[in-house]
């Protein structure tokens, strides 16, 4: 069967329902009340068992009810599972959600000031390992658009148990993942599709932020995404990878950024996130300043353009360049997810045909 219509899944109407915890579902109950691809562990480390399975169901903004597990830094209520798998001695956590608040930082925000190293699945996807904030053993995947990040809580478990389990996710329901692919950004993301306090936080290798805690994105209609590219002459795709979702980010002092997300669905969604601005009216440093994370940078020509490159792994990335354009008054920044698939050659070639075409090259031009 053929299947072309967007995902849907259950919302909770009023932020004032809101159970005041986490429920306790089965991947199979709570996958419908997910915008993102619910994964289910079917490979166990030894000795070990599936201890609990809970859902934070997505609401609308509001914190109405004093509520267990919802973050104290923003009003939103989005969607978010917790797994818990543990044995004698040991205990181990698994979180999914979709990032969508800003591009996931290194690809493995929760490690983010840590040493990584990465390690390729069968299926192409990277399995970071690292340090979390609590400072536990911890990993980080992104898997058809959902992170994935689990933690050690109690005792040790192997690289290769780790790989395993991760190896054995797989989804509660047959036709989920490519339905979820299929489905734009925008049209998944809770901070597209509400007025939720935002969270600064850092986006790449290259220090980005936007401070304003305001709500400051306004996203295209996707029958309206093909007009905004040609207005603003950004491609509608760099190589394999299209754009499915733009969006005009304002501080409220006047900044402002155009931010495109470019997928593509034959790499397990990985993503291309750029930014563009016009020279020092949006919030991307110029020249680059390396953010807190453990990094190499180089500098290369490419296109006619000088080329700021940073990556963690110099063949899986992931890769975060940045460019200033004199000639035409714009300052860019292209991010890039990690998969097998999406390496340095591919980055650098979706670069390259980017910077051909100009973007954003009318100066002065309002966004």
């Amino acid at each position: 069967m053929t299947v072309t219509e967007d995902w849907t899944w259950h919302i909770v109407p009023n932020a004032g329902d809101l159970e005041a915890a986490p429920v306790e579902l089965s991947a199979e109950e709570a996958q419908a009340w997910c915008n993102f691809v619910l994964w289910k562990p079917t490979v166990l480390p030894d000795g070990c068992r599936s201890i609990t399975s809970t859902l934070r169901k997505e609401a609308p903004p509001g914190h109405e009810v004093k509520a267990t597990g919802r973050s104290p830094w923003s009003d939103a209520n989005n969607a978010v599972h917790r797994a818990e798998i543990g044995g004698p001695g040991r205990r181990l956590r698994i979180k999914q959600f979709l990032y969508d608040w800003a591009f996931a930082a290194a690809d493995h925000p929760c490690l983010w000031g840590s040493e990584t190293r990465p390690v390729s699945l069968s299926g192409g996807q990277v399995l970071w390992f690292g340090t979390d904030y609590l400072g536990n053993a911890a990993t980080s995947a992104r898997m058809s658009r959902t992170t994935v990040e689990l933690s050690v809580l109690e005792g040790e478990f192997s690289d290769a148990e780790l790989v395993a389990l991760h190896e054995g996710l797989v989804p509660p329901q047959d036709d989920v993942v490519r339905r979820i692919l299929l489905t734009p950004f925008h049209k998944l993301s809770y901070w597209a599709r509400h007025p939720a306090t935002m969270v600064a936080v850092p986006t790449g290798l290259y220090s980005f932020q936007r401070h304003d805690r305001e709500h400051a994105g306004t996203w295209v209609p996707s029958a309206e995404l093909k007009d905004f590219l040609a207005a603003h002459h950004i491609p509608s795709a760099l190589d394999a990878f299209v754009a499915e979702s733009a969006a005009t980010f304002t501080s409220g002092s006047g900044a402002q950024e155009v931010e495109v997300v470019y997928t593509s669905p034959d790499i397990d969604a990985s993503e291309l996130r750029l930014v563009l601005q016009h020279t020092g009216r949006g919030r991307i440093p110029f020249p680059p300043q390396r953010a807190k994370h453990p990094a190499s940078t180089e500098e290369i020509d490419l296109a006619g353009r000088h080329v700021h490159l940073a990556h963690i792994d110099p063949v899986l990335g992931p890769f975060d360049a940045q460019w200033s354009d004199s000639a035409t008054g714009v300052e860019g920044k292209l991010l890039s997810s990690t998969n097998a698939g999406l390496d340095r050659g591919v980055f650098l070639s979706g670069l390259s045909s980017l910077l051909a075409r100009s973007p954003l090259r009318d100066k002065g031009a309002a966004l």
